[in-house]
């Protein structure tokens, strides 16, 4: 195998260790890490293809879906690759400059990736509420308007966190125990005052979160309150297999990202290869889970995937 050889007094590089505690491990852990990224990107592109194609689906849900399989695609490049390679080929060195671009993009990804998903619960809030002006609501002009701007909400969130560590000494111990530069992580590389970068990243964190969450929350609290006033079952259960691969598309985004927080932050008699590997399933399995959701929930994606695997 080879073996990047990097010595802590580079000043130029940082060293990724991979999943303390389990290297010898590491070329077992990458084959089912290769096989769920594979298929990522194979549903995530399927995605992209037939909405591309088909002219009928050039509609705000279908937009919709093309911006949650971009940014899947985004969250598990930015990470599962270098992950690969340090399982692998034993390449754990990383530039500075390339720890901190990784760090932007994961993160910038994955705000982005939440924008999504609060967009997606206002599209299924106006389908069910508001149906008879669905269609000037929400117009495919008006969802690249909202892309947009979560497009810049998340690059203008988080360019500040790598451009804050930039300013940063950094030790000669430059180990970091991760697969890859996560923005705490990084940070605790620091000999300098962390205080600043500390405190933005839980403003972001819980900003971002907490806001998205809370939006997704009343959403929902509205289109359930819309449900119960509808007297017919056979109207309810419509209803509610409109919302339903949302739903399954949230619970498998947040639920990682959530257990994730809470034993980093109360699990201190977890083991660590434990935190890293529920952080890179973070970044793996919702982006691999998410088109085969939408592909088995959505009938115009599933005929139409069934219509070019049959003509083949």
């Amino acid at each position: 195998m080879a073996s990047f050889n990097l010595t802590p007094s580079d000043q130029s590089a940082f060293i990724l260790t991979g999943i303390p505690g389990l290297q010898d491990a590491h070329l077992w852990i990458a084959i089912p890490f290769s096989m769920f990224y594979i298929i990522c990107l194979l549903g995530n592109f399927t995605v992209l293809f037939i909405v591309g194609k088909e002219q009928t689906l050039h509609k705000p849900m279908f937009l919709l879906l093309c911006m949650l399989a971009l940014t899947d695609i985004s969250t598990s490049s930015s990470v599962i690759p270098k992950a690969l390679c340090i399982f692998w080929f034993n390449l754990k060195g990383i530039t500075v400059g390339g720890c901190l671009t990784q760090m932007f993009f994961l993160h910038a990804a994955s705000v982005m990736h939440s924008a999504v998903l609060v967009t997606m619960a206002f599209d299924r809030y106006v389908a069910i509420c508001d149906p008879l002006r669905y269609a000037t609501i929400l117009t495919n002009t008006r969802i690249a308007k909202l892309g947009l701007v979560g497009l810049i909400r998340a690059v203008l969130f988080i360019l500040p966190l790598p451009l804050l560590l930039t300013r940063q000494p950094f030790c000669a111990n430059r180990i970091i125990p991760h697969t890859f530069c996560e923005n705490m992580a990084v940070v605790k590389m620091s000999c300098g005052d962390i205080t600043v970068s500390r405190l933005y990243g839980l403003v972001v964190a819980f900003v971002v979160s907490g806001l998205d969450l809370m939006l997704i929350a009343l959403s929902y609290g509205l289109i359930i309150r819309a449900v119960l006033r509808i007297s017919s079952k056979r109207a309810h259960q419509k209803a509610l297999n409109t919302c339903t691969a949302h739903i399954c598309v949230i619970l498998t985004s947040y639920t990682p990202s959530v257990f994730s927080s809470l034993t980093h932050r109360f699990g201190q008699g977890i083991a660590p290869h434990v935190h890293i590997l529920l952080a890179n399933l973070y970044f793996l399995l919702p982006p691999m889970l998410n088109p085969v959701i939408y592909g088995v929930k959505t009938k115009e994606i599933r005929d139409k995937v069934g219509k070019y695997i049959c003509r083949k």
